[in-house]
């Protein structure tokens, strides 16, 4: 097994306090909570306050990773930030970030790889370390969904919501860290989930919002078997760089997006639902954010423990997919 490069010294994360129910939607649209939990297993979501930024909920993530890391900000040299709904285009919401950390020397930027974005970055900042380009670095998956949420549409109003995952990496010391990973892309298959308005090929306007061109779009039924295909083959692969199999995978962390791909991602990895961490029920999909705040909760309530092999697997629009195998 090859010896990591990097680890893990701190986790974090920001939930806002407004929750949105199934209850809540049966009075919005023409749905039933019986319908939602039996498509999606979700139960409920959080929903942001309206001046509560993607930036913010990513800096209260990252201070209770610095926390724990004991760390100040001025000892962060890298930021790095997946989001898909940046607080505005220009500048980053890394760079909002670190002027609100007040982490002064670090480098800071934005990926775009939608709900894979925190597992893309974990990758991105291992490589930084690896070359020698860092040794504190910070990587967010923070999302405000609902900005971006059709609530007319009852096939993807249900499904999101919003909130922020931190992790502090820094060189490993010892066989604790990151043991493998691997990441794909399928670019063709773009428009079964996107944004189709509010970029430089159609700007924002008010016609955008009223034929909500602005808002997610997706194709269900198609998302699904390529969710459920592309992150069976995740879940192998980095396993298999990792000289591992689903029978020695302590517990699997996957994207929290529906509760079947779940099943089945965990059905062809070979691993039994108990040593699955699902939190989808409650938090709904927060895409970049699902992964980090469902790693930290599960080492709060007891289920992530020290020396853990740990298995994240996800996939979101772009397509994008990846998996990465950790030593916790």
């Amino acid at each position: 097994m090859t010896k990591p490069i990097a680890a893990f010294a701190g986790l974090g994360a920001c939930s806002p306090e407004r929750i949105l129910t199934n209850a809540d939607f049966e009075r919005m649209l023409d749905t039933s909570d019986t319908w939602i939990r039996e498509r999606t297993g979700i139960r409920e979501r959080h929903i942001a306050a309206p001046d509560q930024t993607t930036a913010l909920m990513a800096r209260d993530a990252s201070l209770q990773a610095m926390a724990e890391a004991g760390i100040g900000p001025e000892a962060i040299d890298t930021i790095i930030v997946a989001t898909a709904t940046p607080d505005r285009l220009l500048p980053s919401v890394a760079c909002d970030l670190q002027a609100l950390l007040g982490a002064r020397n670090a480098t800071a930027f934005d990926i775009t790889a939608a709900c894979s974005g925190w597992v893309y970055g974990l990758v991105v900042g291992e490589a930084m370390i690896a070359a020698g380009k860092g040794e504190r670095v910070l990587v967010l998956g923070a999302e405000k969904l609902s900005a971006i949420t059709d609530y007319t549409d009852r096939s993807t109003a249900v499904l999101f919501g919003d909130g922020a995952g931190a992790a502090l990496l820094s060189p490993a010391n010892g066989d604790r860290g990151i043991l493998s990973s691997y990441l794909k892309t399928d670019g063709t298959l773009a428009e079964l989930l996107w944004r189709p308005g509010g970029g430089t090929v159609h700007p924002p306007s008010d016609e955008m919002i009223k034929d909500h061109s602005y808002y997610i779009k997706m194709a269900g039924r198609e998302v699904f078997k390529n969710a459920v295909r592309s992150m069976a083959d995740a879940a192998t692969k980095a396993l298999e760089r990792a000289g591992l199999t689903g029978a020695d995978v302590d517990l699997l962390v996957p994207h929290q997006a529906n509760i079947r791909i779940i099943e089945a991602t965990a059905e062809h990895a070979h691993i039994p639902m108990e040593r699955v961490y699902v939190n989808v029920d409650r938090y709904g999909n927060t895409s970049s954010a699902s992964i980090p705040i469902a790693l930290d909760e599960a080492r709060k309530c007891g289920r992530l423990e020290p020396g853990m092999i740990v298995l994240l697997v996800t996939f979101g629009a772009g397509f994008t997919w990846g998996s990465l195998v950790l030593r916790w």
